[in-house]
């Protein structure tokens, strides 16, 4: 990885991530593994304007020993000097940048209750901040190698080729020419995602001129499944405008149409096709089983006790928040790798979302309460965590308004 490379990285992350503008604020998370990239986007969001950059530093092995020693009441606690820190957030609105690298293994052996306790508890606090600044700012979440988690990927390989073979990978799914450091010095990402954001602008158009109230599942790995869609919610890919009219991509790689479902509409059984890492733990072959929208059953080989915690972890996790269109020709499936983390595995495959809906699907939702967001069938919860059921044979039909129906997969890709 070369210091040319993780500068054009970096200036990906900044123009066409969060899309900085002259004088806004800028938060930076990431690893203090990561500390290389880090000093790149924050010059590069200097270079764009920013009035002042900040860093929150994390260490997933100090975070383990919070869990081991720490006690649950304390855990779950937002200090005072933490919450003050939102409301700064929620008066100033800066761009936020998520540098993903942890180990998927991270958590292993905590228990995934109090994991789930604590988040809980912080949430209570944290969560109507977050509802104040929905849709208002610039955020991104990428991906940069990490050595354990390129360990985990890469068992075979010493740690150094390890670490670089998943720098590759990452920068092949942000279109930086097949991730090489040759290829990558080569590439003009900002120009190519300007071009991928126009081919997802078409396909949107196209799915949200159908009038669809319905989708329909079925596969061989034993998803058969429908949900209720919401009258006139739009289906987005790619780039986003906030409120004040900012455009930016929030996930990098994406290759997902989504939208919201209505909730309290789905109906049988979805079947993941890729393990899912939540909160530093593998749930792995599992299904779950939905009556009246509400997930009812779950059964999973590896991490049951952390899947069951997932759907009650509040009174709406249970619900559906998210369904999301990936063809089998992603380059990310394309690439054969696992990654283990849900930002490129998400991107692999159609998914669907437990928890957290989002309001933009609705039109005008900028006008409208929270509380007639919920009524229009958007799900609200404390959680949302995306889980892969799509495969090589998956079909989906939709359902139109006027009853048709529309084929919209067939054999894993667009019909």
């Amino acid at each position: 990885m070369t210091d040319k490379v993780l500068q054009k990285y970096a200036e990906l992350i900044v123009k066409c991530g969060v899309n900085v503008q002259k004088g806004q604020y800028v938060i930076i998370e990431a690893d203090i593994e990561r500390a290389d990239l880090v000093r790149f986007v924050t010059e590069e969001a200097y270079k764009a304007g920013a009035a002042y950059v900040f860093t929150d530093w994390s260490d997933t092995s100090v975070q383990r020993l919070h869990y081991t020693y720490a006690a649950t009441g304390e855990l779950s606690k937002v200090y005072p000097f933490i919450e003050e820190k939102w409301r700064w957030k929620v008066d100033n609105l800066p761009c936020m940048i998520y540098i993903l690298s942890d180990d998927p293994d991270a958590f292993s052996g905590i228990d995934p209750v109090k994991m789930g306790e604590v988040r809980a508890g912080k949430m209570k606090v944290i969560k109507p901040y977050r509802n104040r600044m929905e849709n208002k700012y610039q955020w991104t979440i990428v991906g940069a190698a990490g050595k354990a988690w390129a360990k985990r990927l890469f068992p075979e390989l010493p740690e150094e080729r390890a670490v670089d073979k998943l720098w590759q990978a990452i920068l092949a799914t942000v279109h930086m020419g097949d991730g090489s450091d040759e290829q990558a010095e080569k590439s003009d990402p900002v120009a190519e995602w300007a071009k991928i954001n126009k081919g997802f602008e078409q396909k949107c158009a196209w799915i949200n001129s159908l009038g669809l109230k319905e989708l329909r599942y079925r596969s061989l790995a034993g998803t058969d499944f429908k949900v209720g869609l919401i009258k006139d919610a739009s289906f987005y890919g790619g780039g986003e405008r906030s409120l004040q009219d900012i455009y930016y991509n929030p996930n990098m790689p994406t290759e997902e149409i989504y939208t919201s479902p209505m909730k309290g509409k789905a109906e049988g059984r979805l079947v993941a096709t890729k393990p899912l890492s939540w909160q530093g733990q593998l749930i792995e072959d599992f299904f779950i089983d939905f009556e009246k929208g509400k997930a009812v059953r779950v059964c999973a080989k590896k991490g049951q006790e952390a899947l069951e915690k997932l759907i009650a972890m509040d009174d709406t996790s249970c619900y559906l928040g998210e369904v999301a269109l990936v063809p089998k020709e992603s380059p990310i499936n394309k690439s054969g790798i696992l990654f283990l983390n849900t930002l490129f595995d998400e991107n692999a495959a159609c998914h669907v979302a437990l928890g957290q809906g989002f309001s933009n699907v609705l039109k005008g939702f900028e006008n409208m309460t929270n509380e007639e967001i919920k009524k229009a069938g958007i799900n609200e919860s404390i959680i949302h965590v995306d889980f892969m059921i799509g495969s090589a044979d998956m079909e989906i039909d939709g359902v139109c308004e006027d009853g048709r129906i529309v084929p919209i997969f067939r054999n894993g890709t667009w019909a």
